[in-house]
């Protein structure tokens, strides 16, 4: 007998999953035999990119609209059933020495970074309480964990998510949902790939000297692949990791934090 696929009959919702590391985790996730809502700003990419990867839908969102992100969690809800898997992934970062980095920035920073994750919570885990079964998996960052330079705002709001993860998964440590967060260094994404691009344009510098400055911290010397982070988040979403809440798991190659 064939055995089943670890998430079926489970529903799970990623944001930020048509592109980089959300779109490896709803790969992984589809994979398992998850009924997947991916979530995005553009509504047009996200419901190509769902098609593509053979998704069960799409919803369309900016996750810093309090009200937008929350009616498209509702609907996804009511159209496809309750969300079982979320999956915190939409993020952003800005970079500019503390001193030229205004109180603006800091709120954006704030808002998609950590706002985001608080008021997607707040939408789904009433129900997940109330069937006493669920998975939040926070995608933070290696600067949940540290400080970097030039980096500040991003910084402190993914510090912020690992202190709420840590929080909410005391909370609800009798209810059946477990609430943790990974926390990968710099992934080969296009977004990381975007960065080097721009750095190279200023400063002439070769793409390889970037990089390896970006990972100067990681013992292995290499950008992680999103699909290692997509393991780990299938892992904490999975049956195995039920008695694992509360948890910042660093996917860096073994980075010191």
């Amino acid at each position: 007998m064939a055995k089943e696929a670890p998430f079926h009959g489970r529903h799970a919702l990623v944001t930020g999953g048509t592109r980089g590391i959300g779109l490896a985790i709803a790969r992984r996730l589809i994979a398992g035999g998850a009924s997947v809502t991916i979530l995005g700003r553009n509504a047009e990419r996200a419901a190509e990119t769902a098609r593509e990867i053979g998704a069960t839908g799409f919803a369309a969102a900016d996750v810093t609209d309090r009200d937008a992100l929350t009616e498209a969690l509702r609907k996804t809800a009511a159209e496809r059933g309750r969300i079982s898997i979320l999956v915190n992934n939409a993020g952003q970062a800005e970079s500019a020495p503390f001193l030229k980095t205004s109180p603006e920035r800091f709120e954006r920073m704030f808002s998609v970074n950590l706002m985001s994750i608080v008021n997607a919570c707040h939408a789904v885990l009433p129900d997940m309480v109330e069937a006493r079964e669920g998975r939040i998996v926070n995608v933070a960052s290696t600067a949940g964990l540290k400080g970097y330079r030039y980096v500040s705002a991003y910084v402190a709001a993914k510090h912020a998510v690992i202190g709420l993860t840590r929080s909410l998964a005391l909370e609800t440590a009798e209810t059946g949902v477990t609430v943790n967060a990974v926390c990968p260094g710099f992934a080969d994404t296009d977004l990381v790939r975007e960065s080097v691009a721009k750095i190279r344009e200023k400063t002439g510098r070769e793409e390889a000297d970037i990089i390896a400055d970006m990972v100067r911290d990681n013992p292995q010397k290499r950008l992680i692949d999103p699909d290692e982070v997509a393991d780990a988040v299938a892992w904490l979403a999975g049956n195995a990791a039920r008695s694992v809440t509360g948890q910042a798991i660093a996917v860096a190659g073994g980075e010191v934090m």
